[in-house]
């Protein structure tokens, strides 16, 4: 049992909340395995009908895996209880996903990582004005897992491609734009929602009881950005998709006038829009910090999603990747330097993204080292 979940049922509702808000409710092996209990637990009990999750705290719903215990695993040689931990937390949440009872799942605040894993396959997925949801798997040396690849797969145009590479923190208008939400409720009204999932005197669906307290959000910046971001993050490369973001920046196309494959004017329209221009500039600068190696892998990753069929073959193709990565120099150092000595300054190996072999992503991608996920 985890001192880290706390579980209720009342009135048909299985109310299962992360308890540790001093560490933004970041999923430990233990917490993990509790939730797959519960989860096990409530899928033949006749008395829940519908499963709420959230986060405790006002500070997020949860910041993802615990990135400490990863840590550990990492420089004590500890891979296979790392690949323990991967399988089991991408087995339960491929089970929110394909589970048979109404999943609902409250994205308030801080929602990443290993948080997105369980919330964003759920059933009814909400955010409100706190939410900042963010798939940061890159600025460690990782890549997106836990389904982050599908997601990012589905979202419109290149915009994926461009949260996943540079580690973009979408507010809620962004989350439901890229398909990682489904419905913005004010975080004050959070109560009252879930009184009414609760009571449900009227036979509506928990759907049609979360539109009652939908809203609008504002403008999403990622669907005002998407001309620009799909001409750039289409390209083939990281390097081009950072030399189109430079072109961009500049206002420079090519000589048939165009960047990636666009009329140049249908992009930088007159003037150039200032703001566009310094957000691709600055898209560029962060990709030239990150890891080389972490960024060819999850550009390859996300893309390949797209021609997946199910959410578990993602899993399994991140199963792959993590593992790789967990024996790789760049994760232990992009861990040590934002989360342990909190210096900011990785030394990743290779240093350039022209130094990363070319086969790499695809050996990596489909060559089954390690007993899979699910074994056939």
């Amino acid at each position: 049992m985890s001192d880290h979940i706390s579980v209720s049922v009342a009135d048909g509702v299985g109310h299962v909340t992360l308890d540790r808000p001093q560490a933004l409710n970041a999923l430990s092996y233990e917490m993990i395995r509790r939730l797959t209990d519960v989860f096990d637990e409530w899928r033949d009990d006749s008395q829940v009908e519908l499963v709420m999750l959230d986060g405790a705290g006002e500070r997020g719903f949860s910041a993802g895996g615990d990135i400490r215990e990863l840590y550990g695993f990492a420089i004590d040689g500890r891979q296979e209880d790392a690949r323990a931990f991967f399988r089991a937390e991408y087995r339960l949440d491929a089970m929110i996903a394909r589970y048979p009872k109404p999943v609902v799942a409250i994205m308030d605040g801080i929602t990443m990582g290993g948080g997105i894993g369980l919330a964003g396959h759920a059933s009814i997925r909400i955010v409100t004005e706190r939410s900042r949801v963010a798939m940061p798997e890159t600025r460690i040396g990782f890549t997106p897992d836990v389904g982050g690849s599908w997601l990012l797969a589905r979202a419109p145009g290149e915009l994926g491609v461009h949260v996943g590479l540079n580690s973009r923190t979408m507010d809620a208008a962004d989350a439901l734009h890229a398909g990682f939400a489904d419905a913005f409720v004010p975080s004050e009204l959070i109560p009252h929602l879930l009184q009414a999932l609760v009571e449900r005197a009227d036979p509506g669906s928990p759907y049609e009881i979360v539109m009652l307290f939908d809203e609008t959000p504002g403008p999403s910046t990622l669907a005002l950005s998407r001309d620009w971001v799909d001409a750039c993050y289409s390209a083939p490369t990281v390097a081009e998709i950072i030399e189109r973001l430079r072109a961009f920046s500049e206002g420079r196309a090519d000589a048939a006038g165009r960047i990636g494959g666009v009329p140049a004017d249908a992009l930088l329209r007159h003037p150039l829009d200032p703001a566009a221009s310094a957000y691709a500039a600055a898209a560029a600068d962060e990709l030239e910090t990150l890891s080389p190696t972490a960024l060819t892998l999850t550009l390859a990753s996300v893309r390949r999603a797209r021609t997946l069929p199910r959410l578990e073959d993602a899993l399994e193709q991140e199963f792959r990747l993590v593992s790789w990565l967990m024996e790789q120099h760049d994760l232990r150092e992009g861990i040590r330097a934002q989360v342990i000595d909190k210096d900011r300054s990785p030394k990743w190996r290779p240093a350039t993204l022209g130094e990363v072999d070319q086969g790499l992503a695809a050996r990596v991608l489909e060559e089954q080292v390690h007993e899979p996920v699910w074994p056939s």
